[in-house]
């Protein structure tokens, strides 16, 4: 069984040993923005969703719970959650997305020194990570952080919920600011600089260890039977890459979730001297991935459709099929939350550029796909100035990528072939096969991969439509650089 806790919802899948989907549950809960830039969400309510989703997946399947022989966690990587000496949740988790920690950024570039930083980490520190929120508890709730006696990221709850063990995976924490990419293990360097208690973290572990078993609290919540073993896992886009089969160098994939990612092996450190990619401990023993990270993929999607084309997604997609590329030069910078890669910049802020009379809602929706398009291609570029080759295909997932047109366009944009796969449960089916490999069904992760993970339709660019886009994409990269500076305006007045 692999188990997603996303950012939307909670996803359980089950797979037989053949690497076959059997079953999938999903039961979604609420984000919370108490301020402009602020993301939250009640961990309470992670605990609720997956044990209906967990019954569901069991009770819909007919599969008795001693047939489930491990579980794999997977989730949204970055948050905190903080809990008093009594394993009690102190505040609402500050979340991946949450911008509120720029001054903390600032200060542990200062206190530790943002070359160091980088060197121990391999990454800037960016608002999004899990340390600032520390240090922005510790600064404006001091009472709060003075009770806290343990930080966990978001699937680490739930694993403490299901287990009672404090544990974490390598891939996961390195989100966090806190991780010596090299050795594999938390900084005591960073920590002693920032006066972080060790004790507050949990255990980190390779993806495939056993880190607790089902207790019985936890089966009688669940279903689940009592000392099921649960591996470490991973997060959700190591995870992500497991599922879509990114197990070994030369191997790329995007996926288009409520963020956007852009993900590639590689079986050493690979650094962007920029400072604009993310290189984490992969879900593959002492291999890594390069990552860049868009905020507001799916989610800008979602955006629209919530609050102005009210529409559903199936619809849209056929209304902006009905646009020429480039929507009639409109251009939409993707940035409703700030952005991460290639811009670390939370005060940016989303566009539409170009409006004319002219415009209607489609092309809104097609501009807004085709914004995230051009954004994943920033990232896509950047990494292949490190030395990594994306090859001949580039193997898509997610939401966005049950969309043809969707598709076509990342193959046009990108110019280079796109591929879905026959498996479209991205991070839950990469944790299932991640457990599959912790208890020795599977010989290993890579093993699982080649076995399992196969291609299922290409989409192969139009030289016409590349030539099109390359004129588009060359306006859009000089739109963040003009507006920069009235982002920053915007942020201080606002």
């Amino acid at each position: 069984m692999g188990i997603d806790l996303g950012t939307t919802g909670v996803k359980v899948v089950i797979t037989d040993t053949g690497g076959n989907t059997v079953k999938t549950a999903s039961v979604e809960y609420p984000l919370l923005t108490p301020r402009p830039g602020w993301a939250e969400q009640d961990p309470s309510e992670w605990w609720k969703a997956s044990q209906k989703a967990i019954r569901q997946a069991l009770d819909s399947s007919g599969i008795k719970p001693v047939n489930i022989k491990c579980i794999g966690l997977t989730g949204q990587m970055h948050g905190a959650v903080f809990l008093d000496s009594r394993n009690r949740v102190l505040c609402p988790a500050i979340l991946w997305c949450d911008q509120r920690t720029a001054e903390e950024c600032i200060e542990i570039n200062e206190k530790v020194g943002a070359g160091r930083i980088f060197e121990i980490t391999a990454n800037p520190v960016l608002t999004g990570f899990q340390s600032p929120k520390i240090l922005w508890l510790r600064k404006n709730l001091p009472k709060l952080y003075r009770k806290v006696k343990k930080i966990l990221l978001p699937k680490d709850y739930l694993r403490f919920l299901l287990t009672g063990a404090f544990a974490t995976d390598v891939s996961d924490a390195s989100g966090t600011s806190l991780l010596d990419i090299k050795k594999r293990k938390w900084s005591e360097e960073i920590l002693r600089k920032l006066d972080i208690q060790s004790d507050f973290l949990p255990g980190c572990f390779e993806s495939a260890e056993i880190t607790g078993n089902i207790t019985g609290k936890a089966s009688l919540a669940t279903g689940l039977k009592k000392d099921t073993p649960v591996v470490a896992g991973a997060g959700d886009q190591a995870a992500g890459g497991i599922g879509s089969g990114i197990a070994e160098e030369g191997l790329f994939s995007i996926s288009l979730g409520t963020s956007g990612v852009v993900f590639a092996h590689s079986d050493k450190i690979l650094a962007d001297t920029g400072r604009r990619l993310h290189t984490f401990c992969h879900a593959v023993p002492n291999k890594w991935h390069l990552m860049g990270v868009m905020l507001s993929a799916g989610g800008s999607l979602r955006w629209l459709r919530d609050n102005i084309v009210n529409e559903p997604y199936e619809a849209m997609t056929s209304m902006a099929g009905k646009i020429k590329e480039g929507s009639e030069g409109l251009i939409f910078l993707p940035y409703l939350t700030g952005e991460r890669c290639p811009y670390p910049d939370p005060a940016a802020r989303g566009v539409f550029f170009g409006i004319s009379l002219k415009h209607g809602r489609e092309h809104f929706i097609r501009a807004v796909m085709e914004g995230i398009t051009f954004g994943l291609k920033d990232s896509l570029n950047i990494m292949k100035k490190t030395g990594l080759s994306p090859g001949k295909k580039l193997r898509v997932s997610g939401g966005g990528a049950r969309s043809p047109l969707w598709c076509q366009m990342m193959a046009d944009i990108f110019n280079n072939c796109t591929v879905r796969l026959t498996c479209e449960e991205g991070p839950a089916y990469g944790a299932a096969l991640i457990a599959g490999a912790g208890i020795g069904t599977y010989r290993d992760i890579v093993f699982a991969c080649r076995l399992f993970i196969k291609e299922k339709d290409t989409f192969s660019p139009s030289k016409e439509n590349a030539k099109k886009y390359e004129d588009f994409y060359g306006l859009y990269r000089k739109l963040y650089p003009s507006l920069k500076d009235r982002f920053d305006t915007l942020a201080k007045i606002v």
